[in-house]
């Protein structure tokens, strides 16, 4: 009977080292940077959807991890540098795939804001006015056709670039610029009167662009970014994901968010 005792704790405490081993390596303290944008993130009240993801993330692991607000560029930077080790709710692209590896938990499309006055019906509109300027977030980047705009635009000097969100919604609403970049974590900013009759949304029919965990692959080896991922795809098959989009979104958009094939 005692060894048979024996045995199961051994068994137990074997499939607990297991786990923990499986887990990240907690050896030393990690850095993760938020950044402000909408229901993302804000500075304002420390609350969001990356904000959540991060504190759920770092209470799986185990792991202390030191958490600050970054521009986006300067993320970027960091994160290629090596001296950055995550970040959250980014996109990838061929310059980023270099020094960066991801862990996709939402997908969303991107859409053009652009004032009712500019006369504009479609994108092609907009593109051909040589008057209209575009407003973008520095460091950030968006789905093809959205990106082919901003590198057209950018080439005709027709594009004004700003640290984030709120310094481009009130240079839409003085004029300076004539449209700018959104996508659904800017909505309720857009719910205020003054932007919502002034403005109108154009769609660039792009399919959505999965999101994700940012990891820096010169902090970080394969094995541990894979150990990350981890952790986020359990956070998503448990349903933790979606629960966290409910507390921003109604129930259908929180579903369309977070519910996508697996991304390569």
């Amino acid at each position: 009977m005692i060894t048979r005792y024996l045995l199961v704790l051994l068994v137990v405490f074997g499939n607990l080292g297991a786990a923990r081993a499986a887990g990240p390596d907690c050896s030393r303290p990690f850095t993760l940077a938020l950044h402000d944008h909408g229901l993302l993130y804000s500075a304002t009240t420390d609350t969001g959807i990356d904000k959540d993801v991060a504190d759920e993330l770092i209470r799986r692991s185990g792991c202390k991890v030191v958490v600050s607000l970054m521009a986006r560029a300067r993320i970027w930077q960091l994160i290629e540098s090596g001296a950055l080790d995550f970040s959250l709710s980014g996109i990838s692209n061929a310059e980023r795939d270099r020094f960066a590896a991801f862990a996709w938990y939402f997908s969303n499309k991107y859409y053009l804001l652009m004032r009712k006055d500019t006369g504009a019906a479609s994108l092609a509109d907009f593109e051909r006015n040589e008057k209209l300027q575009l407003g973008v977030i520095r460091g950030f980047r968006y789905s093809d056709k959205a990106n082919r705009l901003v590198d057209t635009l950018q080439a005709g000097n027709r594009v004004s670039q700003a640290s984030g969100l709120a310094p481009l919604y009130q240079a839409l609403m003085l004029n300076h610029i004539q449209g700018m970049i959104i996508e659904p974590f800017d909505y309720p900013t857009l719910d205020e009167k003054k932007i919502r009759d002034q403005t109108a949304i154009i769609e660039f029919n792009d399919p959505p662009v999965p999101h994700g965990l940012i990891m820096s692959k010169k902090a970080l080896p394969p094995a541990e970014q894979e150990r990350w991922r981890v952790l986020l795809n359990d956070m998503r098959a448990d349903g933790t994901m979606r629960r966290i989009f409910e507390k921003y979104f109604k129930l259908e958009l929180a579903t369309a968010l977070v519910d996508f094939p697996t991304a390569p």
